[in-house]
């Protein structure tokens, strides 16, 4: 196995690939990943494997595996570790989701019923447990103490902003900084694990791998900032879970901690109210404060502002396509409509 040396980025304009080229160009070492995480999610508990199917089979955006690929790719990584590390990504990511469904009690996701309102919480909460250890056993095969390390770390702060965010349940006090502490902790560190594992598997050095982390912690922020956006915004089929569900579990997200901010003296007692009883029915109220604070230009700003700061941290890296497309998917994460 070889390793490139990356030499700084000097293009003035630096290139972005579009999402279908992006997956064009990672389609191969994404259907390895794939073809792992079907072998490695098998158990001889047949309700573990149905439970694995449904939701591998619900497809999604595999963003996470891919950001980890992708990076590797950029240092110019050429071995074979990079699609187990994705698997573990993903199989973190997902065990996350079947908890997220079970403490939200949400019944949709990706357009289809969740695994808690096929199967129960208890079930859920188990597979999940099931995937958590299954990526630590995957993890030891690498045996690769950094790598452990970053994961380690990792899942830890993710715990910690799932119990972040639920001290900020129904909390109409909520603010922008609180918010993206939660956010931090529950989306941006998994991106950034991703990222920065690129560098630790190629054995770069600290520059390579803060940039990595930086663009991956970056990206995260923008991701989640324009997902609450579409909570607000999105067509509900396209977005395959339910509008409004942010309100009706009491979370505060951007567009309504921006909108809390700068409404009259009604309207936010109205919005204070609604958070604090998850109420749904507000919606009509809740969007016309939105629009009336200008709150969806603002996520929206705020999110570029982060995209903008994830590709600045590539310019480090060499000009490849795979850096395009890292580009790209900075870009992608803050246009997409789903």
């Amino acid at each position: 196995m070889s390793i490139a040396t990356p030499t700084p980025q000097t293009s003035p304009s630096p290139r972005a690939l579009g999402f279908s080229d992006i997956q064009a160009l990672a389609r191969d070492d994404m259907a390895g990943v794939d073809a792992l995480i079907r072998s490695r999610l098998s158990s001889d508990v047949l309700l573990i494997n149905q439970i694995g199917e449904h939701i591998t089979g619900a497809g999604g955006k595999r963003l996470r595996p891919q950001l980890h690929l992708l990076a590797a790719r950029a240092l110019g990584y050429d071995g074979r570790d990079h699609l187990q590390l994705a698997a573990i990504i993903e199989f973190i990511h997902t065990s996350t989701l079947l908890h997220d469904d079970v403490v939200d009690e949400s019944d949709l996701r990706r357009g289809r019923k969740t695994a808690n309102a096929l199967w129960g919480n208890a079930a859920s909460v188990l597979v999940g447990d099931f995937l958590y250890s299954r990526s630590f056993q995957l993890m030891v095969e690498l045996d690769r103490m950094a790598v452990m390390q970053v994961l380690a770390d990792t899942t830890n702060a993710i715990a910690e902003g799932e119990v972040l965010q639920l001290l900020h349940v129904n909390n109409p006090d909520t603010d922008e900084a609180a918010y993206l502490r939660v956010i931090e902790r529950k989306t941006a560190v998994l991106f950034a694990a991703a990222t920065r594992l690129g560098a630790v598997l190629c054995d770069q050095d600290q520059r390579y791998g803060q940039a990595l982390y930086d663009y991956g912690l970056n990206l995260g922020y923008a991701f989640q900032i324009a997902d609450d956006v579409l909570d607000y915004t999105a067509d509900a089929a396209a977005l395959g879970k339910n509008l409004g569900d942010d309100l009706a579990e009491g979370k505060a997200t951007l567009p309504l901690i921006h909108a809390m901010a700068h409404a009259d003296e009604r309207a936010r007692l109205r919005l204070r109210q609604a958070i604090e009883q998850g109420d749904t029915g507000a919606m009509p109220d809740v969007l016309a404060a939105i629009e009336a604070a200008g709150s969806i230009a603002y996520s929206t700003a705020r999110a570029h502002d982060y995209a903008r700061a994830a590709e600045t941290a590539l310019d480090v890296l060499p000009d490849s396509d795979w850096c395009a497309a890292l580009r790209g998917l900075a870009r992608y994460a803050v246009d997409r409509d789903h």
